[in-house]
């Protein structure tokens, strides 16, 4: 019997043993999973969520509720799901509209209206798409980025005064 039983301990050894490397195997792929949570960092806002005032920050944003007044992400990612109602002005990196949006969006990469999104005010982006199912009221302006060239060249030169010609001299006598 005691050799039973030491038979049994050591099939059960095994079965432990192999049993903690699946799991250290489970916790090593989550890490990498959780580096990229925080390298794009994303954050949602539910469906019962109803937010008024400012909203802003440093991560991309999923939007699901509804929100009021100004959302400023300049250089992330904003995402309005289906269910997300905004009512407000609108800056951010890149712009994605799958649900409704009235006030004016300001993105300075792309603004991208997909299927069933909506959107009742004014674009300014340098990209802008609109699928063929979306909602689209306003006017889109889509002037791009000033080159770092353009912003080099020197200002409007101003007249230097010379002195006058001799021929300038002979009219006027």
């Amino acid at each position: 019997m005691w050799k039973r039983d030491e038979s049994v301990k050591s099939t059960r050894q095994p079965a432990a043993a192999s049993v903690t490397p699946s799991y250290a195997a489970g916790v090593s792929a989550s890490k990498p999973e959780a580096r990229r949570q925080n390298e794009g960092d994303v954050v949602n806002i539910g469906k019962s969520v109803v937010i008024k005032g400012e909203l802003s920050g440093s991560e991309d944003l999923t939007i699901e509720g509804h929100v009021e007044g100004k959302i400023e992400l300049k250089d992330h990612v904003l995402t309005i799901g289906p269910n997300g109602k905004i009512k407000a002005q609108v800056f951010a990196k890149v712009v994605i509209v799958l649900g409704e949006v009235h006030g004016n969006v300001t993105a300075s990469e792309k603004v991208d209206i997909r299927d069933n999104g909506s959107v009742d005010g004014d674009i300014v982006a340098p990209k802008v798409a609109i699928a063929s199912g979306a909602h689209f009221r306003g006017s889109v302006d889509m002037q791009r980025k000033p080159s770092a060239a353009a912003s080099q060249q020197p200002a409007v030169a101003q007249p230097t005064k010379t002195a006058p010609s001799p021929q300038s001299q002979a009219a006027a006598r």
